[in-house]
């Protein structure tokens, strides 16, 4: 098989024999979720300070169509928003924080569903999530384009406008509720959850000390992959525009209808862009590729304290298969507690 056909099968399979296993994470509510290869663990610290984790075994996709590029982002970026939910409220009770009451409303229509009431509240939530993103980060700034239209005719400059308008709504976002302090530590955990994935690619032992003097900043981030969707949304809505023109062009609701239907492309084709970065060999030409989703990290996380970091070691130790992920002196008390 050439060098060529191997590169291209790698690609297409997306699966690397020589890479090192591939992880990633999520920051959580006082803690962090890891992904290892076949499991994935939630470690969180409770409000008394000792630390809990679950694992479970990561979902298969059921479909082999649904791993093929571009289609396996859009699966992906689906997976992750539905499962993100579902882990940040799992996390807040592992924490012992108060769960909210479903309302009146939503215990109706978990009857009618025939489901838990907890899991309409769930629905709601990534419904209005997925309503909340589009509204800000899409029709905002397609309606504030619009405006722009009407001053200047030049369709590529208005695209252009439109996508930066867009870039800074996301980034005045994130600043805005990085100013808020639960989103801070969430912020923090962020930052643990990227150095201890750094120290483990680096084949460096999972602790404390050597997780510490890691950066903060991961190109495979999640925040790098939303701003690789605002670039590969400017090149994408110019290239439409400029091939269907006409109609479309000349009347809003339009224009917004089928920009939002570019977003599942948008989303795949970026995903793949992220994949190939976190690859690809450290080139000054790459180097600059990274630097914008790299210096928005600089928003969403923070510098952990070292309690933050044992707990993002716990976690991806579990979702590595390590049976004791646990400090060591947890299950010293433990065997002194069933001696006594």
């Amino acid at each position: 098989m050439s060098k060529f056909a191997k590169s291209f099968k790698q690609w297409w399979t997306g699966k690397y024999p020589d890479a090192c296993p591939s992880v990633g994470g999520q920051a959580v509510m006082e803690g962090v979720m890891m992904r290892g290869p076949e499991c994935e663990a939630i470690t969180v610290r409770k409000q008394d300070g000792t630390l809990t984790y679950t694992t479970k075994p990561i979902k298969k996709v059921k479909y082999k169509w649904m791993t093929w590029p571009i289609i396996r982002g859009v699966v992906n970026f689906g997976m992750m928003l539905v499962d993100g939910m579902k882990i940040i409220t799992e996390s807040a009770d592992m924490a012992g924080f108060d769960a909210e009451e479903p309302s009146k409303f939503e215990k109706k229509l978990a009857k009618i569903f025939h489901c838990k009431p907890d899991d309409i509240m769930m629905a709601t939530a990534v419904v209005l999530a997925v309503v909340l993103a589009i509204g800000l980060f899409f029709v905002l700034p397609i309606s504030l384009e619009w405006c722009v239209k009407q001053i200047i005719k030049n369709e590529l400059v208005v695209n252009l406008i439109g996508g930066v308008i867009r870039i800074c709504v996301f980034l005045l976002y994130i600043f805005l509720t990085s100013k808020l302090k639960e989103i801070r530590r969430v912020f923090m955990y962020h930052g643990a959850e990227h150095k201890t994935i750094y120290c483990f690619e680096n084949g460096e032992e999972l602790t404390v000390e050597n997780a510490r003097k890691y950066t903060t900043l991961h190109p495979r981030c999640g925040t790098s992959f939303l701003m690789i969707v605002m670039v590969i949304s400017i090149l994408l809505f110019t290239l439409f525009s400029q091939l269907v023109g006409g109609v479309v062009n000349s009347n809003i609701f339009l224009r917004i209808i089928t920009k939002l239907a570019l977003l599942p492309l948008i989303a795949g084709v970026s995903y793949e862009v992220l994949k190939w970065l976190g690859r690809a060999k450290d080139t000054p030409i790459i180097r600059a590729l990274k630097w914008p989703g790299l210096m928005t990290q600089k928003l969403t996380t923070k510098e952990p304290d070292d309690s933050m970091l044992e707990v993002a070691i716990v976690s991806l130790k579990a979702a590595l298969g390590d049976k004791k992920p646990l400090p060591a002196s947890y299950y010293e008390t433990k065997e002194e507690a069933k001696e006594e």
